[in-house]
């Protein structure tokens, strides 16, 4: 059993990759799905989580944490999924969610920039066969919206390179990490010579191999980061700057100034949740947001 997280760029082929790998390999595939189970489970709306992940982080996030704070919830949603082995994954930030997790194979695929382009602008197509399409409502006089217009391949490319560039950023703001970075994954695939079905039986092969098989010490570890993400997500809303770690039901929570009775509060909102045996809560030195 395995986990695949399959990271591409926007208006790429990447789902339709990760569609195939699942197929072939018998394995649930998600993607925006937790985007809706996230925004139910928490009381957020989906488009604020979406904007979470597309949008690059501005000077306001650094002082509202609203980054963080989704970033937590959709990282638990995600994280549910994963527990149950046998997914295929793609979409927002998978690879990030695992860290030391040995069984998951960490899939980028990169897709040529006509095909992206091409895709950007058949967006117009798209909506209005949408618009036509629409029954029971008078569509007439319904249009794109001039300024969500593709015109030519330069405004593709521009949409594409904001786009990159934002979530790029956004990699670098919550994680320290540039998501073009190949050396973050086990595999980087190029959707060139190679079909998306090519793309998808290489990375079957690679996720039957014994380095992907989920063992007693890896479970235990994404069981772990589970835990600590449900802790985390359910205090963040009050305490935005926590830190969550979790050993077999130990929890270990940090707080930035934290007074004796916030550290009380914390203890039993932890205390409550399925799975915690116990929680350890201190307070760290206060860093001032670059």
């Amino acid at each position: 059993m395995s986990i695949i997280t399959i990271s591409s760029g926007s208006y790429s082929r990447g789902q339709k990759v990760a569609k195939s790998v699942a197929q072939t390999l018998n394995f649930e595939c998600i993607s925006r799905e937790v985007l809706i189970e996230a925004s139910e489970q928490f009381n957020v709306p989906e488009l604020k989580l979406l904007r979470a992940f597309r949008d690059a982080p501005s000077i306001f996030d650094r002082f509202t944490f609203g980054k963080e704070k989704y970033n937590s919830y959709i990282q638990t949603a995600v994280l549910q999924h994963f527990q149950k082995d046998n997914v295929v994954y793609h979409g927002l930030a998978g690879h990030h969610f695992v860290k030391g997790v040995s069984h998951v194979l960490k899939v980028r695929v990169v897709d040529t920039i006509e095909e992206r382009v091409a895709l950007v602008m058949q967006r117009d197509a798209v909506f209005e066969q949408a618009i036509s399409a629409m029954k029971g409502l008078d569509s007439q006089g319904l249009h794109l919206p001039e300024s969500h217009k593709v015109a030519s391949r330069e405004e593709a490319l521009q949409i594409l390179q904001e786009t990159d560039e934002a979530r790029r950023q956004w990699g670098l703001y919550l994680y320290g990490v540039d998501t073009t970075d190949p050396s973050i994954y086990d595999l980087v695939l190029h959707i060139n010579k190679l079909s998306p079905e090519d793309v998808a039986k290489v990375i079957c092969f690679t996720a039957e191999l014994s380095n992907f098989e989920a063992t007693t010490k890896s479970q235990k570890k994404m069981d772990d980061l589970l835990l600590a993400s449900r802790v985390k997500a359910s205090l963040i809303d009050h305490y935005p700057r926590i830190s969550v770690t979790a050993n077999d039901g130990s929890v270990y929570a940090g707080l930035e100034g934290a007074n004796s009775s916030q550290i009380q509060q914390i203890k039993a909102t932890v205390g409550q949740l399925s799975g915690v045996q116990s929680v350890d809560v201190h307070s760290q030195p206060f860093v001032t947001p670059d």
